[in-house]
């Protein structure tokens, strides 16, 4: 079997990275990937999409957001395909985050664990009732599974 050409079609795209062709549209569409038109306005990719696209699926399984993931692509010159060392620096950057998201999950995980043999969430002992809104002081969301801020809840 041949190498493929340098660009590839979007037919192409697909089939390589697993892909929709709707999904290869809206990464384009967010400026994750681009494309060149033939004269015929045919979309055409870099072979080195399938790199870039393997990086947005990466990000993406480790739970970060589109937005986030354009954010670090964008630090990348020219549009450039993520190299190895690329990936270490922005994963590096990343580490936080998902060590907050790991502490929180963990945090439910252990938070409900009285609550699973009923289900109900009415237990006496519950870590997730609020009675009478008592912890609307301190924001919206679910301030008993939000990581602990420096200085209280």
């Amino acid at each position: 079997m041949g190498h493929l050409p340098v660009l590839i079609t979007i037919g192409q795209l697909a089939e390589r990275s697993g892909m929709a062709h709707s999904a290869l549209r809206f990464y384009e569409e967010r400026g994750l990937i681009s494309s060149t038109r033939t004269v015929g306005n045919q979309r055409r990719y870099h072979r080195t999409t399938l790199r870039r696209l393997a990086f947005i699926s990466a990000a993406q399984r480790v739970g970060l957001s589109l937005g986030q993931i354009h954010a670090a692509l964008a630090t990348l010159p020219e549009k450039r395909t993520p190299t190895a060392e690329d990936w270490a620096r922005l994963s590096s950057e990343w580490q936080d985050e998902l060590d907050s998201r790991i502490d929180a999950l963990q945090r439910l995980r252990d938070r409900l664990s009285s609550c699973i043999g009923c289900g109900c969430l009415s237990l006496r002992a519950c870590g997730l009732r609020n009675d009478d809104d008592a912890l609307a002081s301190h924001g919206p969301g679910a301030p008993l599974l939000k990581p602990a801020r420096e200085g209280g809840v």
